[in-house]
């Protein structure tokens, strides 16, 4: 009987360290990773970038934009569209949502990694026809009751559901960026549109200033016509000089009712009742935007990072689509009692029943290696649009850097030209009156005044636009670091059942963008 017993304690010993065995075997194995080796690629740039618009080493202190970039303006109305945008957009905050979900999905790629538990329950009441054909012997009724509960696992021994999980944080982290993006998209269209309208409002007080000018020459010349000085062709001129700018005038106040309505919508407003209070002059003043190091570009652009994260999620699908030619190992256990009757409380009713499946690939017709070949190519794909995503950056930042020098300068050369003109204007006017000119000077003064004022408004209006759009290039202040960490993108524990229908930590997760 001893000898008995100890071979039966022998015999489970050995099964015990075989299934031992078999566990650090699928643990070790489990760290077999099958993704290569993710290195992004780092372009070196000169500190001295010889461009049309070189950029200049500042002082560290200066070379960071803030992310309330817009209040570089000094304009309290367009600090008030800025807040009341980034609150209440409705494409921002479908944006937002966008990272949201992928979070979630997130924590449905790492719930594979756990086992998965369940039970099952049920119960039957059966009869059957006492006189169907063939009928066995037996009672007609029968009754069932069975209570279950159910384990299953899949050991993760290649790593392909640790690259899934890891595809999907990388996603939620390209739904960040892209939330950064979006959002100083929408800051940058607003700012722009409201200098845009701002340039409007100058131009409209412009034109209604020389038309009031323009009704006192068609004054000054009907007075002369009818004193005989002066002929019916300078009234005429008048005339059309007059109605041609009251013309040009609501063009104007198109223009601006168009603009501001898209603005209302930007700030999420009616726009039949939205309205920004005109003002006369373009008073603000251009700021100077911190550039920095060219180098720090690559840190700085949200579609930059949201580039880079798609092409480490690329990176890891060519894991995933190498671990498809391994075996695949599942686990699956069920144990519970089961009973023709009510007595479920029986160690004899009990049942259970454990087991495990490996299958492996062998002739699928070139199917995982072309998914394999897909995976690659894919991979190879990403790397392109980041290098062009890169490249088309530096080039954004040097079209702004072009524009915004070379407006400033033409504004400067326009301020003098108005001078010029208005001096002009007032000297021709003073001697029609004498008659000493004639009127045909007088009005060639007129029109080139107005034409300098309006394209010196114009140009004004463009300057400040550039300035948004140099920034926008820039990144607007956001920096690659603001990305939340792998991480950071679960949003519950897996023990968690309460606070689930929106994350607490979402829009704290983006306000670091």
């Amino acid at each position: 009987m001893k000898q008995t017993f100890s071979r039966f304690g022998t015999v489970r010993a050995r099964r015990l360290t075989a299934r031992a065995g078999l566990l650090l075997s699928l643990t070790v194995l489990s760290a077999c990773d099958l993704a290569p080796r993710y290195d992004p690629p780092h372009y070196v740039v000169p500190a001295s970038w010889h461009g049309q618009g070189p950029f200049k080493d500042a002082v560290p202190s200066t070379v960071s934009l803030k992310p309330d970039w817009w209040t570089l303006f000094d304009d309290a109305t367009l600090n008030g569209l800025e807040q009341e945008a980034l609150a209440n957009n409705a494409d921002l905050q479908a944006a937002a949502e966008r990272f949201s979900q992928s979070r979630a999905i997130v924590m449905e790629a790492r719930s594979d990694l756990l086992p998965h538990l369940g039970m099952a329950f049920g119960a039957s009441d059966n009869k059957s026809s006492a006189d169907r054909l063939f009928r066995y012997k037996g009672p007609i009724t029968a009754t069932d009751e069975f209570y279950s509960g159910l384990a299953s696992w899949e050991p993760d021994i290649w790593s392909a559901i640790r690259n899934r999980v890891r595809v999907q944080k990388y996603y939620a982290q390209e739904q960040a960026a892209d939330y950064a993006a979006a959002r100083l998209s929408l800051q940058a269209e607003l700012a722009t549109d409201y200098f845009a309208l701002r340039g409007l409002d100058a131009q409209h007080a412009i034109y209604t200033q020389s038309i009031a000018y323009y009704q006192q020459a068609l004054h000054v010349t009907q007075t002369r016509l009818d004193n005989q000085d002066a002929t019916g062709i300078d009234v005429a001129r008048a005339q059309n000089q007059l109605y041609m700018t009251q013309a040009r005038l609501l063009d104007v106040q198109a223009q601006r009712e168009v603009l501001e309505h898209g603005i209302a919508v930007l700030v999420n407003e009616q726009p039949s009742t939205f309205h920004i209070a005109p003002v006369d002059e373009l008073t603000n003043v251009e700021p100077q935007v911190p550039t920095g190091l060219p180098s720090d570009l690559l840190e700085r652009r949200p579609d930059i990072a949201a580039s880079e994260r798609r092409m480490a999620q690329a990176n890891r699908a060519i894991g995933i689509a190498r671990a498809a030619f391994y075996p695949h190992v599942f686990f699956s256990a069920n144990g519970g009692f089961d009973s023709n009757g009510f007595n479920l409380a029986n160690l004899a009713n009990s049942m259970w029943s454990y087991g495990a499946s490996v299958s492996m690939p062998l002739f699928e017709g070139g199917l995982r290696r072309a998914q394999l070949q897909h995976s690659w190519s894919v991979y190879r794909e990403t790397l392109d649009h980041y290098r062009m995503t890169v490249l088309s950056a530096f080039g954004d930042v040097e079209n702004g850097l072009s524009l915004t020098n070379r407006l400033r300068a033409e504004t400067e050369r326009l301020e003098k030209g108005v001078e010029t003109a208005q001096k002009a204007q007032t000297l021709t006017m003073t001697l029609y009156k004498g008659g000493a000119d004639s009127y045909l000077d007088a009005l060639i003064a007129q029109v080139n005044t107005l034409d300098a004022r309006i394209d010196r408004v114009q140009v004004q209006a463009r300057a400040l636009q550039s300035t948004v759009g140099l920034i926008r290039a820039l990144g607007g202040g956001w920096r690659q670091s603001d990305l939340p960490t792998p991480e950071a993108t679960m949003t519950f524990g897996v023990m968690q059942y309460s606070g689930l229908q929106t994350p607490a930590d979402t829009m704290k997760q983006l306000s670091k963008n």
